[in-house]
Formats: C-alpha cells, structure tokens, sequence
C-alpha cells in the first residue's frame, strides 16, 4: 500500500513532533503544606496543591543533565571550593575529588592576604587553601575523609554517573 504524499508528510511530522518531545522533562516545586517544606519532584503535586511552580527543560542539545539527587542538594548545600595561586596539588586533588563525586561547586580563587583573612573569619579561625564550603558548613584544609563526610551529610552521590563531566565555575 502507497500513501499519498501529503499524508506521508503528515506522518512524518507526528513523529519528528513525538521525538524531540522524549528529551523534554517536567519538574514540579510546591510547599508541602503539612510539613511545610519545599518539595521538587518529577512527579504531579497532590490535587489541591497551590503555587505550583512547573519548570520544563530540554535536554536534547546534548548536555549533560545532572541526575535528581545531585540537582536536590546543590540547591539545598551548594558547594564553594575556596582556592588561591599558589595552591598547586592540594587545590588539585579538591578539584578532583569534586568532579569524581559529580558535585557541582562554584570555585573562588582569594587573590590577596586580606581575601584569605576575610575567609579565616568566616570560617572561624585561620585561613588555608584549599578549603570548602557545602551550604553552612565549612571545613578548612584538604582532607578527602572530611570532605565526604560533608558531601554526603548533604546528600551528594557518592560518584558522578558514567559520562558525567561536571566543573567548577569560577565565582567573583
């Protein structure tokens, strides 16, 4: 059986349309009102629920989509890594340990003394690099035991998933 020209277009149409669809994702965020506490899922809010706020991504230009627990805790716990010039294999191995857990970090590298003192106050003693924080909590040195504990504590997966090549980016 031949179709006919236009109804071949037609069909061709209806699935280029249901293709790029498949990359397409729905996330749903609304206040739990029992419990009062933000809730982000890819699935429905309960009937009733009020002030849904409905994001809809795309991700069929090839990036790299961070998997639904990295996404919860980078918003809850985001991560800074606090770096400097002169901190060459320590500031690596930070970097590194990142990466390999697939945690997003925003990296500020402390250009001067008074930079690096201002931290020391932040964190309540004096300044080393590398150091990190995850949402309020904040450890001073590179200590791969430490900073899991604090990854996990904020509940970053333990590896990134395959493929994943996540980067810091530099904040100001």
């Amino acid at each position: 059986m031949l179709l006919m020209p236009s109804l071949r277009l037609a069909l061709l149409a209806a699935m280029l349309l249901v293709a790029s669809q498949a990359g397409a994702q729905t996330t749903y965020q609304w206040i739990d009102p029992k419990t009062g506490s933000t809730v982000i899922s890819d699935q429905h809010p309960p009937p009733g629920t009020k002030q849904v706020l409905k994001r809809e991504s795309d991700d069929s230009g090839g990036s790299q989509q961070m998997p639904y627990a990295t996404r919860q805790a980078a918003e809850k716990f985001p991560v800074t890594l606090y770096t400097s010039a002169n901190c060459a294999e320590g500031c690596k191995l930070a970097r590194s340990l990142l990466s390999g857990r697939g945690v997003p970090f925003s990296e500020k590298m402390l250009k001067t003394q008074e930079e690096i003192a201002e931290l020391g106050k932040q964190m309540g003693g004096e300044a080393s690099v590398p150091s990190i924080s995850v949402g309020r909590q904040n450890f001073q040195g590179f200590e791969s035991g430490a900073w899991n504990n604090l990854l996990d504590l904020a509940g970053y997966p333990k590896s990134a998933p395959y493929g994943a090549k996540p980067s810091g980016t530099f904040a100001k």
